[in-house]
């Protein structure tokens, strides 16, 4: 016993002095500036559909950058088998290219050419067209932590490749309601338009979710796990809402996002550099020893969205605000009620005390959902 002891009192020591004597190394791959193209989207072969490619540049493993950068002023089109050219187009200016919707030949092939604003040439190989089969069912389970999952089949077996993606909405309120604003010096009644008592939050999902049935004797993805939101988390505290897409993959294109999946989100996300070499179907013409980072495929999409209500869970946890909310009462003796000229700007008009001619004032953050981000417009389908 008293040989064990002393076995881990020095290896401690040795530790110690090693540690002391150590000294910084920031590897080559660290310090070289290694900015790879990267082609993140899909040609969508459903009908009256529009195509979308985000074109973004890595960043190195020392960068304090968390984006990736956007690729501007490209030139991007999708390619058919005869020669016919669609053109893609970056009307916001941020590196996403989109085509006008298109009825695309589903028993052809296609490829994308892309021209960066430096010259670089870059294509991708041709790639078949897969048929999506239907989503069966997106449901969820909450034993604790709440996960939402996926169900699917295909009757042919010809999809048995499978990729997921999502976007989630959620509503989050001010602490505080109120049904006025302020501009200027003037207090008006707010509406849907301008209120910020109720908002919303949409944000896309980042893993990378595959899953393949080519072990299985029938073509079946039965509750596939997309996303597990924590006991407690705020995203549920009101009303939840989650968007799941399904695309169907070739075998080659599983087995790249496969590597990504067991990669990159180990690392950061698709936009670092990658700690295993990536072999995509997209290559550069210019310099063809030029990585490219990005795989091609060509498939419909099938989408189903479904809602979460607080009230549904079980035993859910609300996270209560970790601040107060300070109040202040201003008398308003000015013939208009509406004229507003309180200094303090942390406050803002919470209600009018209806049997005297005083204002009670709160604090803005509790006010003003806006201000942990989102938005106070309704989303469409909300």
């Amino acid at each position: 016993m008293r040989s064990t002891r002393l076995s881990k009192y020095f290896f401690t020591l040795i530790l110690t002095v090693i540690a002391g004597c150590r000294q910084a190394y920031d590897p080559p791959a660290i310090k070289a500036p290694n900015s790879y193209l990267v082609v993140d989207g899909f040609i969508n072969t459903g009908a009256n559909a529009t195509s979308s490619f985000h074109l973004n540049r890595t960043r190195n493993l020392g960068d304090s950058t968390t984006t990736g950068i956007p690729e501007l002023n490209a030139k991007i089109a999708i390619i058919d088998a005869h020669g016919t050219t669609y053109t893609l187009t970056d009307t916001a200016n941020t590196g996403t290219y989109t085509s006008v919707p298109l009825t695309l030949d589903v028993t052809g092939q296609y490829s994308i050419s892309i021209t960066t604003s430096d010259g670089q040439k870059y294509a991708s190989d041709a790639v078949p067209c897969r048929q999506t089969p239907p989503i069966d069912s997106i449901f969820w389970r909450q034993p604790g932590d709440l996960t939402v999952y996926a169900t699917a089949h295909d009757p042919t077996g010809n999809a048995r490749y499978y990729r997921y993606d999502y976007t989630e909405t959620w509503e989050h309120d001010a602490q505080l309601k109120t049904v006025w604003g302020v501009s200027g010096n003037r207090i008006f009644a707010t509406d849907s338009t301008n209120q910020k008592t109720q908002c919303w939050t949409t944000a896309p999902s980042t893993n990378v979710l595959v899953t393949t049935s080519a072990a299985l004797t029938q073509d079946v993805v039965t509750a596939y796990p997309l996303v597990t939101i924590p006991q407690g988390d705020p995203r549920i505290d009101i009303r939840y809402s989650i968007l799941v897409r399904q695309y169907a993959l070739t075998e080659n294109a599983y087995n790249y996002w496969l590597l990504i999946q067991k990669t990159s989100q180990d690392v950061g996300t698709l936009f670092d550099l990658q700690p295993t070499q990536l072999v995509g179907n997209i290559h550069c013409l210019t310099t063809p020893s030029q990585p490219v980072i990005g795989f091609i495929s060509a498939s419909s999409v099938q989408q189903q969205r479904i809602f979460i209500i607080n009230t549904s869970l079980n035993n859910w946890t609300h996270n209560q605000p970790a601040f107060g909310c300070d109040t202040t009462i201003i008398p308003q003796n000015e013939p208009d009620q509406l004229v507003y000229n309180y200094p303090d700007t942390f406050y803002a008009p919470w209600y009018f005390i209806t049997s005297s001619q005083l204002l009670v004032l709160a604090s803005r953050s509790c006010l003003d959902c806006t201000l942990l981000g989102g938005t106070n417009i309704k989303p469409s389908f909300w």
